[in-house]
């Protein structure tokens, strides 16, 4: 039962990124629109995590599946892109150095900002552990004064 409701959520949020693709005049294509729609369900809580999860990671799984078709299309046209294969090759290598770059910079930024966003709250604890410690210290040194050992 959990898929079949997950399954008509996924559904029915594709279905809205067609609608939306046909009635808005801009060139986003619709599973975009999908997208775009299943993200703000997700941040505004009206669509749970756990009511999409084991359907999303089944599609997930079989995503390989998807570009079967493709890669057979690719393989059978290969004579036709022959004199393209230097172009088509420097095209991939330079997007993929593009979208690593684009991803470590954007990775970094993340770690940056958590690091910063934790270093906010770290003061606290800190504060409290040095507190302890000069109350620790304050007593060791008061034991010595005594001429207690330790």
């Amino acid at each position: 039962m959990k898929h079949l409701i997950s399954i008509g959520i996924i559904t029915a949020v594709c279905f809205a990124g067609e609608l939306l693709y046909f009635l808005l005049p801009l060139p986003i294509p619709a599973s975009i629109y999908g997208l775009l729609l299943m993200l703000i369900l997700l941040l505004t809580g009206i669509v749970k995590v756990h009511q999409v999860e084991l359907t999303s990671n089944f599609f997930l799984k079989i995503m390989p599946l998807f570009f079967l078709e493709p890669a057979v299309k690719l393989m059978t046209s290969l004579p036709s892109l022959k004199g393209y294969v230097i172009s088509i090759l420097f095209l991939c290598l330079v997007s993929t150095i593009v979208v690593t770059v684009i991803t470590g910079m954007t990775a970094e930024m993340i770690c940056a900002y958590r690091r910063s966003r934790d270093q906010d709250s770290i003061p606290e604890v800190k504060k409290k552990k040095k507190h302890n410690l000069s109350k620790e210290y304050q007593k060791k040194q008061h034991r010595q004064n005594k001429g207690e050992q330790i």
